[in-house]
């Protein structure tokens, strides 16, 4: 590990330290891979043990449950930071816990499992769950370790782009996951997070952040509830639009390209926006993150209103360009975001607060989609201008605090 310039009453270096922001991006590349594969083989190992109706709604509960320890985990990486000087207790016992989990779930989906036993398999589901959030959280917040301030938004950036890309590979992964087997792939699973959590390990600046200070602690005592509230509305409002725009897009390309499948127009829509993230980086600077988010969010909105006025493929595939750059745009503001709503001694719990948020907006979109089978045009959009005018109020509120 080595020595860098860092500012200590900022937490913040002097510049972006681009090698830890790559070895940042490896774990959430791992972390990416592994929800990818657990979520290919999960609903099969439940259908296949006897859980046919708890396959529908283990998901379901799963994104309820992360929207309350996210943000309790976020909180007490921050009581770890000011008592160790490091996250990365925290996010060794998350990466090896999930990756444990793995092997044993590999283990299991090769024997045979009697009925009595069979209760097993989704309570280790949900164990890895949790830790997976154990870590996820914390290892973001990481990133204000690693970029000035103002340039929070062109470091995340990286993130984004490497986690659009992990995201966009979805389709191909999924041949492959089923062409090697559930065990295999679990294991695969199991040594990308250990592997991730090594490079981001080798890539650590050797710094101790200092406690918390005075000044720290009255922000702490002066926020309020719905300062609180915030970077989860914002989240929430934020991750049910993008889970219609991956719903809604793909689909009405599909039915109008119908020699496609859906999860392939996916891919290229997280593609485009991972790429999009590179020019998009420097136009908002930390200050400017909120009106980029709320560009963002209504770009998005809006793209989706205009893919139901025509049905030609050319002018689906241009409204789904669109859309994919204003997913870029709001990937590249998310974590400086969230980051920017709460004080710096608070990071931890600001990434727990925001993506709590998302992961409930995913939990709605999830229930919508369980509940009605298929997301109509007419509840897609009112759907989404509701996502929007919940973050756009928050977004609105926190820019008038400042």
């Amino acid at each position: 590990m080595n020595a860098v310039n860092i500012d200590r009453n900022s937490f913040a270096p002097a510049k972006i330290l681009w090698r830890q922001v790559w070895g940042l991006a490896a774990l959430l590349a791992a972390i990416t891979f592994s929800w990818i594969a657990y979520g290919f083989y999960q609903p099969r190992i439940l259908i296949r043990i006897g859980f046919s109706d708890l396959a529908v709604w283990l998901g379901i509960f799963q994104g309820l449950l992360g929207a309350i320890v996210e943000p309790i985990v976020g909180w007490f990486s921050d009581r770890v930071l000011s008592k160790f000087g490091s996250r990365l207790p925290l996010i060794v016992v998350g990466v090896t816990l999930a990756g444990l989990i793995f092997v044993g779930i590999s283990w299991l989906v090769e024997t045979q499992i009697s009925d009595g036993l069979r209760w097993v398999v989704p309570l280790l589901m949900t164990v890895w769950v949790i830790a997976m959030i154990i870590f996820r959280g914390p290892a973001i917040a990481l990133l204000m370790s690693f970029a000035p301030t103002n340039q929070l938004p062109q470091a995340n950036a990286i993130l984004a782009l490497v986690l659009a890309i992990t995201s966009a590979t979805s389709p191909i992964l999924g041949l492959i996951f089923k062409h090697i087997g559930a065990s295999m792939t679990f294991i695969l699973g199991a040594i990308a997070l250990l592997s991730g959590g090594v490079l981001l390990w080798r890539s650590m600046p050797r710094y101790l952040a200092t406690g918390t200070t005075s000044e720290a602690v009255s922000l702490l005592n002066k926020t309020s509830l719905t300062g609180y509230a915030l970077p989860f509305l914002v989240g929430l409002g934020s991750g049910l639009e993008i889970n219609l725009l991956l719903h809604l897009l793909p689909h009405r390309l599909f039915h109008a390209f119908d020699n496609l499948a859906v999860e392939y127009w996916q891919s290229g829509i997280l593609l485009i926006a991972g790429i999009a993230t590179l020019p998009l980086r420097s136009l908002f600077r930390r200050q400017q993150v909120t009106l980029g988010m709320g560009l963002g969010l209504l770009a998005i909105v809006i793209c989706l209103i205009l893919s139901f006025a025509d049905n030609h493929i050319i002018y689906l595939a241009l409204v789904a360009t669109l859309g994919a750059m204003a997913l870029g745009l709001v990937l590249t503001n998310t974590i400086p975001l969230a980051l920017a709503m709460v004080s710096p001694n608070q990071a931890g719990f600001g990434t727990g607060l925001y993506f709590g948020g998302s992961g409930m907006g995913t939990t709605i979109f999830a229930s919508l989609l369980v509940t009605q089978g298929e997301i109509s045009p007419i509840n897609g959009t009112i759907s989404s201008l509701v996502a929007l005018a919940i973050a756009s109020i928050c977004l609105y509120v926190f820019a008038n605090q400042k």
